[in-house]
């Protein structure tokens, strides 16, 4: 069927939680603004704690740079509206403004998973040859490997926008979402192109988390197998100490992101409202999350932010003391 005088809808309806009670609006608006609140100032403090601290501009540093722009960027990007919705009842998103927040949804999401590709080579050259790192690995080598990080995913999700805005919208305006993803738009298209386009973004979606995904299981096999082969047990606890950062943030990206597979694999359902929660989790969690694995995990974060606050307490004491 060719769908010649459909008109193109002008807004779309962000449902978000279906079974939501009026009454818990207000509460579920507020611990979305306190987990944006919190994704906004741990991510903004690790960049500038990193860019005004010249001792911890290394590329492992550096990486955890991009990633808490990454996460910072996607957090701005797709709280606000459904905080709105529930704080303010604005529950439209236009037609153009949701083709964007599902853009950077995905480049963002695919960003990330090239990002822990990077992050892992950083591992896996430091820890498998380490008297080749500093040859290796450099802060103007880890800065290309991060552009190209951005780069890759973004002409292949251009394409995935361009292929979903060529189907006609013929159905409701509901997103059945927290915000505009491209399962939840292309749903309510028609004809015989959506399965072809949405097989397409399938495709494309593998290639931008399975691709990194088999190098870091290969990377983080090795690394964490060369540990177990130290003979110094001192030695294994400080080399594992230095990639636990890394392998805790990956987990936190990938895990949640193949139970729910799994679990649509082999038939295990959700109800909508913790589908929706569940997508919340693995999507804006780990945002939150990571900036306390930067300051608690890694052994330079943590002692040059524990220094700069006995700095900080004496110089105040002192100052009391002299008033």
């Amino acid at each position: 069927m060719i769908y010649t005088n459909v008109t193109r809808m002008k807004s779309f309806f962000i449902l978000g939680f279906a079974g939501l009670s009026p009454q818990y609006y207000g509460p579920v608006s507020a611990l979305l603004f306190s987990l944006y609140l919190s994704i906004a100032i741990g991510n903004f403090f690790i960049l500038a704690f990193v860019f005004c601290e010249k001792s911890l501009q290394k590329p492992t540093y550096l990486v955890f740079c991009h990633l808490a722009l990454n996460d910072l960027t996607f957090g701005t990007l797709t709280l606000p509206k459904i905080i709105s919705k529930y704080w303010f009842g604005d529950s439209f998103i236009s037609f153009h403004a949701c083709f964007s927040q599902m853009f950077f949804v995905h480049y963002l999401g695919s960003v990330t998973s090239f990002m822990l590709l990077v992050m892992a080579l950083d591992r896996f050259i430091a820890i498998c040859i380490p008297l080749r790192y500093p040859v290796l690995i450099t802060n103007n080598t880890i800065s290309v490997l991060c552009g190209v990080a951005w780069f890759i995913p973004l002409p292949l999700m251009v394409g995935v926008v361009l292929h979903a805005l060529t189907l006609p919208y013929c159905k409701s305006n509901i997103i059945a979402q927290c915000y505009c993803d491209h399962i939840s738009i292309t749903s309510q298209a028609c004809g015989k192109d959506v399965i072809v386009v949405q097989v397409t973004s399938l495709c494309m979606a593998m290639f931008c988390l399975l691709l990194p995904l088999a190098f870091i299981l290969c990377s983080y096999i090795t690394i964490i197998v060369i540990i177990m082969k130290m003979s110094n047990a001192a030695g294994r606890k400080k080399t594992l100490s230095t990639c636990t950062p890394q392998i805790f943030i990956t987990c936190l990206f990938y895990l949640p992101r193949c139970f729910v597979y799994v679990a649509n694999t082999v038939g295990f359902s959700f109800s909508f409202d913790v589908r929706i929660l569940l997508i919340l989790l693995y999507s804006l969690f780990p945002a939150a999350v990571n900036p306390i694995i930067y300051c608690f995990k890694t052994q330079d974060i943590k002692q040059t932010l524990l220094k700069k606050l006995k700095t900080t307490k004496i110089r105040v004491e002192i100052k009391i003391s002299v008033i």
